[in-house]
């Protein structure tokens, strides 16, 4: 399962529009985003979900959480100590068939407490990705909008799977907006 180089990278999302908005270059304002050797650096849009620990006493990823949540809109947002948010990419994706993804958060924010979340994407998957961003610190830390979060990484399959993400309906496709967990007993994520 080879990684796929920045070549690859920049001539599926010009021709199958795998990347949108796509930056061909690597931008280093800020925090870097855009095309690198071996991926993408990921960035984020200016929409969080923040977690509000004092209106609940557990979590439930089978229950809907919304309540849970407060909706920010901002070029920066705090996490909260030792708590989380939830983000979404800039990017939207339309990953193909033959191609799976990780995605390890940038070192940058790393070195700041910041743990970053992003399942794989799985082949024929599409949407804007929800990101978890953790706290790990006991004081807050800022994240900035439209700067990078992590790194994308292709690697491509040998042969073409039978099932795609696509081809079971994912709960999460084609998702436009920061989406809670979801529970469904007929789809195994």
């Amino acid at each position: 399962m080879p990684v796929m180089p920045d070549k690859w990278i920049i001539k599926m999302s010009k021709t199958e529009d795998m990347i949108k908005p796509f930056s061909e270059n690597q931008v280093r304002q800020g925090i870097s985003f855009g095309v690198s050797s071996y991926g993408y650096d990921i960035s984020l849009a200016d929409e969080f979900k923040i977690f509000d620990p004092t209106s609940v006493d557990e979590l439930d990823p089978k229950k809907d959480s919304s309540a849970y949540f407060k909706d920010f809109q901002g070029s920066s947002v705090l996490i909260p100590p030792n708590s989380f948010i939830l983000a979404r990419t800039k990017e939207y994706f339309k990953i193909p068939r033959n191609i799976l993804t990780i995605c390890p958060g940038k070192s940058t924010y790393a070195r700041n407490g910041v743990l970053v979340n992003v399942t794989p994407f799985e082949p024929e998957w599409e949407g804007f990705a929800t990101i978890s961003l953790s706290n790990t610190t006991p004081v807050p830390v800022r994240v900035y909008a439209n700067e990078g979060i992590a790194q994308l990484i292709f690697l491509k399959a040998d042969e073409e799977c039978v099932t795609s993400y696509k081809d079971k309906k994912g709960k999460y496709q084609a998702q436009k907006e920061i989406t809670l967990s979801k529970s469904d007993k007929s789809v195994d994520r």
